[in-house]
């Protein structure tokens, strides 16, 4: 399974991109699967249905199941966030697993700059950026990709990958 990665600062548009590069992705022939990192306490359930209750009564993990879809949630209850590789190891294998955030993994990634947001970009510190996407022209040392163009990011991405 072969991992690449969205990095920019909040606001940049990666939750953007990443919606629109799936379907780019998976139209060329490719299995896609996400995962994202949330830096604050999220919930996808709701108080007062069933699977919030079971979590709320103590249980480790609840799985929420049905005849379209299935999830599983794990409260860590205490104990430390689980690194990238422990997240990736509980995913089932695909083509390109994407990973939106997790900036400072070492893993291939394309850095989501927007030059009016005022933010420095990632890239001079870390060497696993391959290229940036940006709404705005500027000159970079990397590949500088439309951020409005997924069908080009996903171009770059395949063909950085490897995917023939």
């Amino acid at each position: 399974m072969r991992i690449f990665g969205l990095a920019g600062w909040s606001g940049s548009g990666k939750t953007t991109l990443l919606a629109g590069l799936i379907p780019e992705l998976v139209a060329r022939g490719l299995s896609v699967s996400t995962i994202k990192h949330a830096h604050h306490e999220f919930d996808i359930d709701r108080p007062g249905k069933d699977s919030w209750r079971h979590r709320q009564a103590g249980a480790t993990e609840v799985m929420v199941a049905s005849a379209r879809r299935w999830a599983l949630m794990h409260e860590l209850r205490g104990l430390p966030e689980p690194s990238l590789d422990e997240l990736v190891a509980q995913m089932s294998p695909v083509d390109l697993l994407l990973v939106e955030g997790f900036k400072r993994q070492p893993h291939p990634k394309l850095e989501v700059h927007r030059p009016s947001l005022g933010k420095p970009l990632i890239y001079p510190d870390d060497p696993h950026v391959v290229a940036i996407a940006s709404d705005e022209p500027f000159a970079a040392p990397l590949p500088l990709l439309p951020l409005g163009d997924a069908g080009a990011v996903a171009a770059f991405i395949t063909d950085h990958l490897g995917f023939g």
